[in-house]
């Protein structure tokens, strides 16, 4: 299915992104300086790739067909899980931002704990939930949609990249992340 491979094909990026994060963390704990420009070129990719390029296809496509199946393993799947992880990964992501402009206004190893805590914590759960939707909710998805919904998704899904590929989204992010894997 055209739209899944798509969904798992960009897990690797985000993945990949993850390390990265966890990589910069061990840095400072380390002793390097806190890297506020990389800090804030990852807080970039996640907010547009992760965020509205990949979650935007799961929340607008992928999971709205899922919810309007009314399975009740479905609903609970997304509405109890997915969604609920993607909040607080977003959560994560913009108490870093914050933790950010707060440590080059006044820094101090409070505040960079709270870096490090935020950054580590976004990292663990995106690579809890990758594992999740590659393992059980795109499986399932699979096997609950009927053919014409996975072909509806499919059409959507391609209009959705095609849309990306004109803002060069892709281009951009993979060629960022491809320099820190």
């Amino acid at each position: 299915m055209y739209g899944i491979d798509v969904l798992v094909e960009e897990h690797k990026n985000i993945y990949a992104l993850t390390e990265h994060l966890n990589r910069i963390c061990c840095a400072v704990l380390e002793g390097a300086e806190v890297n506020i420009k990389e800090f804030r070129e990852c807080i970039d990719f996640v907010k547009t790739y992760a965020d509205k390029h990949h979650h935007g296809k799961e929340e607008q496509i992928l999971f709205q067909f899922m919810l309007e199946t009314n399975d009740p393993a479905a609903v609970k799947l997304i509405r109890n899980g997915m969604l609920v992880e993607h909040d607080l990964a977003r959560y994560h992501i913009t108490e870093l931002d914050q933790t950010l402009t707060q440590y080059e206004e006044s820094p101090s190893s409070e505040v960079k704990l709270r870096i490090l805590t935020h950054a580590a914590g976004y990292a663990d759960l995106l690579q809890r939930h990758i594992g999740k939707e590659d393992a059980v909710c795109y499986t399932y998805a699979e096997r609950l949609l009927s053919e014409e919904c996975r072909k509806l998704i499919d059409e959507q899904t391609k209009a959705f990249e095609e849309k990306a590929r004109q803002e060069h989204i892709q281009e951009k992010y993979l060629s960022w992340i491809d320099k820190r894997r």
